[in-house]
């Protein structure tokens, strides 16, 4: 008999929890549908260099494209026009900004393409309002600020294309500023003198300024600088997880007097502090040796090494999880609250996590939140009222706006 009872109370207590699982994903898609949700970093557009990619078809291989995203409920996505690091000279700069825009191209075109399904958004209003008529919105931002070179005009260039936001550095120093992950150290001491007029130009137009990628010196150099909120389009917590690519708790505090938002990356290796993996660290080395800079790839090759990087991390990483990427969000609120955080992926630039390796299972991030006892409030901040609050406050604050594209 007390055995009967025992399984009893084993069925009952397996039902109640899975009823309980399923009440939170009847939430979670319930929510997902009725917010807007947003990504502010993906380099998706990396893949435009196949003639043939088409954001409007379901890609086996990448972690976006717009049938993902209508499956995992997210309704905008900042694509990033990315220009890596190289040398430093006016040729240079010409041949990098032509890329830049070469890119800018391809995704206007792409969008285009699917304007039944998404448009180009340049505003929290246009985000509100495609998500109303059942469309994606498609953001755009520069990574790297590389490609400005030394040329002021070239950000109301980028901003004209639709642009906005520009991470100021990437991996390596640029001329404006130095990059947390140079590692040759830093060079400019900060921000350097033309990167203090960047500041001031993306202020004039209304473009939020990316922290993300740089230097903790050059992070409050922008701060002092800026008149503006600022963005990290795909940082975390070097609380949580050491990488100088995260932001410390002191920076948070900054962060929040500035008015600005850090987007949680849910990149494995700024979310937890990597385990010893040697045979990883081997297959990562191989892939290195065997082709080099990736920088100086061509673009058909840069796409091999990508594709073999992602089938590396497959086999070889041990991944973070959805609950990895929560325990950063809980840090942040912990920190200096929930209107403050929001999310970046990083997808297709190495991007994803057991859980949520691409936009397709976006919900999964709100499951963990509802789990943790967040309101639907609390929420409708982090997946995207947060970044639009930034957005609508860069835009209101520029001195001489310019119009949008049509």
């Amino acid at each position: 008999m007390r055995i009967f009872i025992n399984i009893l109370f084993v069925a009952f207590f397996l039902t109640g929890c899975s009823n309980k699982e399923e009440q939170l994903i009847k939430r979670a898609d319930k929510i997902q549908t009725s917010i807007l949700t947003v990504d502010t970093h993906c380099d998706t557009p990396m893949e435009f260099s196949d003639p043939g990619f088409d954001l409007g078809v379901k890609n086996d291989d990448g972690c976006v494209d717009f049938p993902k995203m209508i499956e995992g409920g997210l309704h905008a996505e900042f694509f990033a026009v990315f220009t890596g690091q190289g040398p430093r000279n006016d040729s240079t700069y010409n041949k990098v900004h032509q890329k830049a825009l070469d890119i800018f191209d391809a995704l206007l075109k792409n969008v285009e393409k699917n304007s039944k399904t998404a448009e180009i958004a340049t505003t929290p209003d246009d985000a509100y309002r495609l998500m109303k008529e059942g469309k994606i919105a498609a953001f755009i931002g520069v990574e790297n600020g590389y490609p400005i070179g030394k040329d002021l005009t070239r950000i109301k260039q980028y901003y004209d294309l639709g642009a906005r936001y520009i991470t100021l550095a990437h991996t390596k120093n640029n001329d404006i500023c130095d990059s947390s992950t140079d590692p040759a150290g830093p060079e400019n001491g900060g921000l350097s003198p033309f990167g203090k007029e960047v500041v001031q130009e993306m202020n004039r137009l209304g473009m939020m300024i990316d922290i993300s990628h740089i230097s903790d010196k050059s992070f409050y150099d922008v701060i002092k600088v800026t008149k503006a909120p600022v963005l990290a389009s795909h940082s975390s917590c070097r609380a949580l997880c050491g990488s100088p690519r995260n932001l410390t708790d002191d920076m948070l505090v900054a962060l929040k007097e500035n008015g600005g938002v850090i987007q949680i990356c849910i990149l494995g290796n700024y979310l937890k502090t990597p385990e010893p993996n040697p045979e990883l660290d081997s297959k990562l080395k191989e892939l290195h040796d065997r082709y080099g800079d990736y920088n100086a790839l061509s673009d058909s090759m840069k796409k091999v090494v990508r594709k073999e990087y992602r089938d590396i991390q497959k086999s070889y990483e041990k991944p973070a999880t959805v609950k990895d990427v929560v325990d950063h969000i809980d840090h942040v609120v912990q920190v200096i609250g929930s209107d403050y955080v929001g999310i970046g992926t990083d997808f297709d630039g190495g991007g994803g996590v057991e859980g949520c390796r691409t936009a397709s299972e976006m919900k999964n991030i709100t499951i963990e939140l509802l789990r943790r006892g967040y309101s639907k409030s609390d929420i409708t901040k982090i997946w995207g009222g947060n970044v639009m609050r930034v957005l609508r406050k860069v835009e209101g604050m520029a001195q001489n706006p310019v119009p949008t594209p049509s």
